[in-house]
């Protein structure tokens, strides 16, 4: 059992588009189905499903030229220390070219989503 899910999540994405593997299989959550679709949605993975035995089945997408979409992602609130951020105070990522994951109450959105409705949140995570 981890104690963060979420870090244990992006780190089996990031970790299974390195060695180039098809689909990553992790634990069923809500929370982890709804990053999954928003990360889906901007492009950074492929389809999302719920398998039969209850887990999250999320397959990985690569560029044209065969390297991963996701490089890299970076950890921002963590259960230890909770980071909440306005919709002011919400950049763009690696100057446009990265995705922010917040948890707000209109549910789980990009930075840019949340942008657009002026709501803020629970920073999860940067990836890019």
């Amino acid at each position: 059992m981890t104690t963060d899910p979420i870090a244990d999540l992006i780190n089996r994405l990031k970790n299974a588009s390195a060695v180039r593997r098809e689909h990553v299989v992790v634990p069923f959550s809500k929370m982890k189905e709804a990053i999954a679709q928003v990360l889906s949605k901007a492009g950074y993975v492929g389809e999302v499903s719920r398998t039969a035995a209850g887990s999250l089945q999320i397959e990985l997408s690569y560029r044209e030229d065969g390297r991963p979409t996701i490089s890299d992602a970076e950890r921002i609130s963590k259960p230890s220390r909770r980071l909440y951020t306005g919709s002011q105070d919400i950049h763009p990522v690696k100057r446009g070219h990265g995705l922010l994951v917040l948890s707000t109450p209109a549910g789980i959105l990009t930075g840019e989503e949340a942008r657009k409705k002026h709501v803020g949140g629970e920073t999860l995570f940067k990836i890019w």
